[in-house]
């Protein structure tokens, strides 16, 4: 039984429990972080010194946290070969894309683009900042429009860790207040994740305690 430490709304948590549904394991999760606190406890230190979620224990097992590294635990633990392929040369083409997908995707957009336009109050946003952080993404994004032209997947054939890492931004993406250009294959694979139950239940979400509050 995996037990699991964060909230629903974190998309590092959303990404991992996508996994976790994809390879349709047992879980106990426990909201923790933002407004459900929780990480300041010295048992929660003592899981990761770091205090953020999500973190991940496999039975008896020793805390995991960094969601790259929880996902790669799970993969290797119990993925099937398609999902997380054996061969090194193969799998390295996968996590390729995963380790591409978390550099230039989740972290070019989460703070960059989804704090400032939804975490952040309309009358302290930065138009500027925005638009150069909507360009930045959107010129990683056209590589990845470029790779779905003539894959079914970001990797190639398969669905694997890489679209665990790159497709759980997606809802949010396509569904904040920016200005986007036409994306034709990232829409139609988009259009397949919210097909997967798995996503539909962990990723797909409202996101609304998240949403800035002016001050009273």
């Amino acid at each position: 039984m995996l037990r699991i430490w964060g909230r629903k709304s974190s998309s590092n948590v959303q990404a991992l429990m996508w996994c976790v549904g994809e390879l349709k394991l047992k879980y106990d999760r426990t909201d923790a972080g933002h407004i459900y606190g929780g990480t300041d406890t010295s048992e929660f230190f003592e899981m990761n010194p770091n205090r953020t979620v999500p973190v991940l224990k496999d039975g008896d097992g020793s805390a995991l946290w960094e969601t790259g590294a929880t996902l790669r635990y799970l993969a290797n633990a119990y993925a099937n070969d398609s999902f997380w392929p054996k061969n090194p040369s193969k799998r390295a083409q996968v996590d390729k894309w995963a380790e591409w997908s978390k550099i230039n995707i989740a972290l070019g957009f989460t703070a960059p683009v989804f704090w400032r336009v939804v975490r952040t109050p309309k009358a302290q946003q930065d138009p500027k900042a925005i638009s150069d952080a909507l360009r930045n993404l959107h010129s990683k994004l056209q590589i990845a429009e470029d790779q779905l032209q003539n894959n079914e997947w970001l990797s190639g054939a398969d669905f694997t860790l890489a679209d665990i890492q790159f497709g759980h931004i997606l809802y949010r993406y396509f569904n904040i207040e920016i200005e986007r250009p036409e994306w034709p294959s990232i829409s139609r694979y988009f259009d397949s994740l919210l097909k997967r139950d798995p996503y539909k239940e962990h990723v797909a979400l409202p996101y609304d305690e998240l949403r800035a509050s002016l001050p009273n």
